[in-house]
């Protein structure tokens, strides 16, 4: 691993979205853009995602919101389970939430990862092995605080849940071989 982090030797970095960009971000942090971006562009994104071998991702383009590929071992099954997030930059690290865009479920992913810690991330063709773990309330508060300087929907997804379930964030460090 470079002494840069993860971040860096994933290349993961937040391009600055241009006005149809923000428009698009605005739009996927409304209540009905939250509804809707799971069923239309989470899916169109795994398939642009698969025909490209992950070098192009379609939050990036509409909305300027890298997504990092996690890869985690289902906790019932056993499988490997793909999950496209937006992850946020942490220090030399990266830190991913679990928002499921507002809605009162907690993420399949966050499940399996707090089973299976040991996970894979992709971006743009480059992959390394982490472990995640659970953030401390001070290091969740400044991620949150990063998230909203990023993406304001995930600052209002966690607004919509407040009393209902906490959004769960996890740091992802590199696996030391």
């Amino acid at each position: 691993m470079s002494p840069g982090g993860l971040a860096a030797d994933l290349g993961y970095a937040y391009p600055r979205p241009h006005l149809l960009q923000r428009a698009v971000q605005a739009f996927a942090g409304s209540r009905l853009g939250a509804r809707l971006t799971p069923v239309t562009l989470a899916p169109m994104d795994r398939f642009v995602s698969r025909l490209t071998r992950g070098r192009v991702s379609l939050p990036v383009l509409l909305a300027g919101l890298p997504v990092l590929e996690l890869v985690v071992v289902g906790r019932k099954s056993g499988l490997r389970r793909v999950t496209h997030l937006i992850a946020i930059p942490f220090g030399q690290e990266l830190a991913v939430l679990g928002t499921n865009f507002g809605q009162p479920r907690t993420p399949a992913w966050v499940l399996n990862l707090e089973d299976h810690p040991r996970a894979t991330v992709r971006h743009r063709g480059e992959s390394r092995e982490v472990v995640a773990r659970p953030a401390t309330d001070e290091e969740r508060a400044a991620v949150m605080a990063s998230a909203g300087a990023v993406f304001a929907g995930a600052v209002r997804y966690e607004e919509r849940l407040a009393g209902r379930r906490r959004v769960r964030v996890f740091v992802l460090e590199p696996v030391s071989d």
